[in-house]
């Protein structure tokens, strides 16, 4: 995805989500998200320090529960992109973007019922526990800016209450996955390892895949 597109998603995501974090303004967040990635993205900005994460969910990434053949767990038609980002100066708050959602059931609806999407730690191939909770990409996109301690009406955004667990994500991508889930595949829907795109610090590249 081009930067003006995925800026253009993130503003769009952001103002639209209802599930946005209460304690903290939406123009602050929006802000502060913008400025992460725009100077990531710049070559003005070089020396920005926070990686930008992409995965690219999809069903076939799914792992069944104690599997012990390669049959598709997940929708093995449904896709989408993800984004995960944080703040330079501010170390315990991570900022996400799910885009790009297609032939994913139940996007219409509201979250819950089976309908949630979280970060896991476990590498490709492996299931794991839920480390963050995101928001359901209703309409086929969700975001939203996390910070360590910080609560919603589901308890913890980070639910291990593990101290530096956003530097743990942004610092070993490989180790975590983004989750999608929904009723028909309460165990998850479409699934996507994280991992640095494209990008050597202090020389932007100015794209991403």
């Amino acid at each position: 995805m081009r930067w003006p597109e995925l800026l253009a998603q993130l503003v769009s995501a952001i103002a639209k989500d209802p599930t946005m974090n209460p304690t903290k303004s939406r123009a602050s967040l929006l802000a502060a998200g913008l400025l992460s990635i725009t100077a990531w993205a710049t070559p003005a900005f070089a020396g920005h320090v926070n990686p930008v994460l992409h995965a690219e969910l999809d069903g076939r990434e799914e792992v069944p529960a104690g599997a012990t053949n390669r049959a598709i767990a997940g929708d093995p038609d449904a896709r989408a992109e993800a984004y995960v980002f944080g703040i330079d100066g501010d170390p315990r708050t991570l900022c996400y973007l799910i885009v790009n959602v297609k032939k994913l059931g139940e996007v219409e609806m509201a979250p819950g019922a089976g309908r949630a999407a979280h970060i896991h730690e476990a590498a490709r191939g492996a299931n794991g526990p839920v480390v963050a909770n995101l928001a359901w990409p209703q309409n086929g996109q969700a975001a939203d800016c996390l910070t360590e301690g910080e609560t919603d009406p589901s308890g913890l955004k980070f639910p291990t209450g593990e101290a530096g667990i956003v530097q743990r994500i942004l610092n070993n991508p490989s180790n975590f996955y983004i989750n999608v889930h929904n009723s028909e595949y309460p165990a998850g829907a479409i699934r996507g390892q994280l991992g640095e795109t494209e990008h050597q610090h202090g020389a932007a590249s100015g794209r991403a895949r």
